[in-house]
This record gives structure tokens, sequence and C-alpha cells, in this order.
């Protein structure tokens, strides 16, 4: 079984005329590719998952897969939800539209128990034979999927072998890395990429990468290499990039980011995300200005 780590990029889903801009997305795509991302992550948060229909997110997975085709690209598809039976639904599609690996968020809304935790996770690696990273992101779903879970599941379904670590704490991917060693521990909070890696994490799946694909794929290439050094200079110089990709919530700002450089052409949201203010979008530009962001 191959497990997807590396250079990993959290894409947005372009919008145009409220619909899928399927062919502005597999551009999108394939900039990613040219600039040395590894493997491309459709439909997760910044996709704006959660307000696409099912038809819509599953169209995303096979633009992706379907992109990545004749590259080394892989493609680790969102399939999470707050319904076990929908998150199974999602990942028994990405298995048959040919994605490499499913990504599934904790439940959001319905708060469910560490047990409802393990045993949500359990039915869905039950339900595929594809590799399942686990998606930790308490900020957003209101539970915290904690290592005794995390340990409990890795052991337990073959098929679990990561988690996407977003509770913004280096202790946490300590306590991982401490009590499950051979677990493989992805950041997914940009602004410490190089902590989680230096740490002994396993790639990133960046927000950030979207607009500079081509400085994550280096910083994670340095840190694999053993070049921590470098890592760091790399993590530094996106400090200010990566804190105004958050100044209001993700994704707003880096689709901001995108529209301004060019990279899509309509700015749309699907509801209850709106643009950015005035002053964040002024912040946002001034921001990008210290960068060279590439074009297609």
């Amino acid at each position: 079984m191959y497990f997807l780590t590396g250079a990993m990029t959290a894409l947005v889903t372009p919008i145009k005329n409220n619909k899928v801009d399927e062919e502005g997305y597999a551009r999108l795509i394939r900039r990613q590719i040219q600039n040395g991302i590894t493997t491309v992550v459709p439909v997760g948060t910044t996709g704006e998952s959660a307000t696409l229909s099912h038809a819509e997110h599953k169209r995303c997975i096979e633009i992706a897969v379907d992109t990545c085709k004749g590259t080394d690209a892989t493609v680790l598809a969102g399939a999470g939800s707050n319904a076990t039976a929908e998150a199974i639904d999602l990942a028994r599609f990405a298995q048959e539209a040919g994605a490499h690996a499913v990504l599934c968020v904790t439940p959001y809304y319905n708060k469910p128990s560490q047990e409802g935790l393990y045993q949500h996770y359990k039915a869905i690696a039950e339900a595929v034979e594809l590799p399942l990273m686990l998606y930790n992101v308490p900020g957003r779903t209101a539970v915290d999927l904690k290592a005794k879970t995390v340990k409990r599941l890795f052991k337990e379904c073959e098929n679990i072998y990561a988690i996407k670590e977003a509770t913004g704490s280096i202790e946490r991917t300590v306590e991982l890395l401490a009590k499950i060693p051979k677990l493989k521990v992805i950041s997914g909070d940009d602004a410490i990429n190089y902590p989680i890696m230096a740490s002994g994490g396993h790639g990133t799946i960046s927000v950030t990468a979207n607009l500079l694909p081509n400085k994550i794929a280096a910083l994670v290439r340095a840190a694999q290499e053993g070049d921590l050094a470098t890592a760091k200079k790399i993590n530094d110089a996106l400090y200010d990039i990566n804190q105004v990709m958050f100044i209001e919530s993700n994704p707003i700002p880096v689709k901001a980011a995108l529209y301004i450089a060019g990279l899509i052409d309509t700015l749309e949201y699907r509801l209850p995300l709106v643009k950015p203010d005035a002053k964040n979008l002024k912040e946002i530009e001034k921001v990008m200005k210290q960068y060279d962001i590439v074009g297609f």
C-alpha cells in the first residue's frame, strides 16, 4: 500500500456563475504539478466542500484524478462528513474514481465522543481499500481527535496511516509521534510547517501552496533531505503570507489572493462565505507584493 506524504496542496474550488469552473480547476491543478507539488487535495476545507453538492464534490475528485493522469502527481481526495454514511459514500466514490487515498475530517457540529470518533473512522476504513488520512481541526469542527484514539485507530485499521494535524499545537505533534512513531503526521497549519517537519512530520497539506507551490515544495523537499536550515529559512520567509491567508476564515483570503494574481477568473464563494472586507483585501494585496507568484 502506497502512503501519500510530502508537499500537498489543499486546493481551492474556483466558482463561476455559481458553478464549479471545471476548466479553471484543471488549470490550477496543472500549475501545482508543474511547480513541484507531489499530491493535490481536492474538496477539503479550502475547497469549500461543506457548501458543494455531493455531485459537485464528486466531480471535483474526478477532475483531479483525470488531470493527474500521466504525471507523477497523486490525489488525496477529501471524503469527510459529519454523517458516517455520507463519508463512506464519498470515500467509495474516490476509490472508484481512481484517487490514491482519502482525507477524512472529524465530524463537525454533532460533537461525537472519542468512542464515536473511533467508530466513525473504523467504519470508513473498513468500507474502502484506499489509504486513509485522519484530519483533526478542532477549531473548525468543535471536536478534538485525541492521541489515544488516533493510536487505537492506527493499531486496528491497517489502511489508516496518517493524520493531518491542524490543532496548531506543536506539543500535539510531539505527543502523536512519541506514542505512535510510525504514524505519518502531516502539517495542516502553514505557520508551523517547518516545526512539524523538524519534529518528525512527513509533509504538509498547505493553503499557501495554492499561491506559492514552488516554495512549499522546496520547504518540504529540504526538510525531507535533512536540510533543516534551508527549510526554516523558507518557512520564515513565508511567515507574512501564511499569516494573511488566515486574516479571515479560510478559504476567503486565499481565493482573493488567487484572483488578484490572475490565477482564477472570478472571485466567487458559496454562501455563507463572502469576499473579504476592503481593509483585509488591501492587506492581502500588500503582503502579496513581497512574493514572486509564478503564473501558468
